[in-house]
């Protein structure tokens, strides 16, 4: 089941800025070469079968950055199938690099809007799993509206989980992920992943950045949430 034009929410804020950065001369050459090769356009639904060439288990990361993360987890997990959405085209050309280095067949990427593209492209009860690894926090409380993970969010997510199917949040910003599990727990259609409740240990399954790497020999913490739909 996909959504109509006029079932289609909303949206007049979006989670993220197009910072589009400097572009290496591999990124670049990657985005002339490989796009038509792993980037899907999203004018129409996706047809998984056509895409990938079977059926297999389908994970989404939202904001994937420079894509590392997702290529580790695809080359872990042939079995399944990734789909990668960022709208910063340096972080795309990155992981198109990596995904052709490594011979990875099992990613494909939207350069687009997570949101329209779970809304306009993914049907309902198709995901596995849906990632979102530190998201912007916008750290400034008039910019709390901006975060990714709100009420209309978390409905989505309902919608496109397939039963068992699990969402799996991380973020070094303690206040975000207290909002993150507040808004998340109040959906019946979820459960928290947690023995407590509150949040998980990381799971062996999600690569350490170097971001966060750094963060926690600074004695930053990060917390992550998993929940999982009913």
């Amino acid at each position: 089941m996909y959504l109509m034009p006029e079932q289609l929410p909303t949206r007049k804020i979006r989670s993220f800025i197009r910072r589009q950065g400097r572009i290496t001369q591999g990124q670049e050459f990657a985005l002339e070469h490989h796009w038509d090769k792993y980037c899907l356009t999203p004018d129409n639904p996706l047809d998984t079968i056509q895409v990938f060439g079977r059926l297999a288990p389908l994970c989404v990361e939202i904001g994937f950055g420079n894509g590392d993360c997702l290529a580790q987890l695809a080359a872990a997990n042939p079995d399944k199938d990734y789909l990668g959405i960022e709208v910063h085209r340096p972080g795309v050309g990155h992981l198109l690099m990596r995904l052709e280095e490594q011979g990875l067949h099992n990613v494909r990427v939207y350069c687009h809007d997570a949101i329209e593209i779970l809304t306009n492209n993914v049907a309902d009860n198709s995901l596995a799993a849906v990632h979102l690894f530190f998201p912007d926090p916008w750290h400034k409380r008039k910019h709390h509206k901006r975060r990714i993970v709100q009420s209309s969010f978390v409905e989505l997510l309902a919608l496109k989980l397939q039963s068992g199917g699990y969402f799996h949040a991380a973020t070094d910003w303690e206040h975000y992920a207290k909002a993150m599990l507040e808004v998340l727990s109040a959906d019946n259609r979820l459960t928290n992943a947690s023995l407590t409740d509150t949040y998980c240990e990381r799971p062996a399954y999600r690569p350490l950045t170097k971001f966060e790497q750094r963060g926690l020999r600074l004695g930053h913490g990060v917390w992550d949430l998993i929940f999982i739909k009913n």
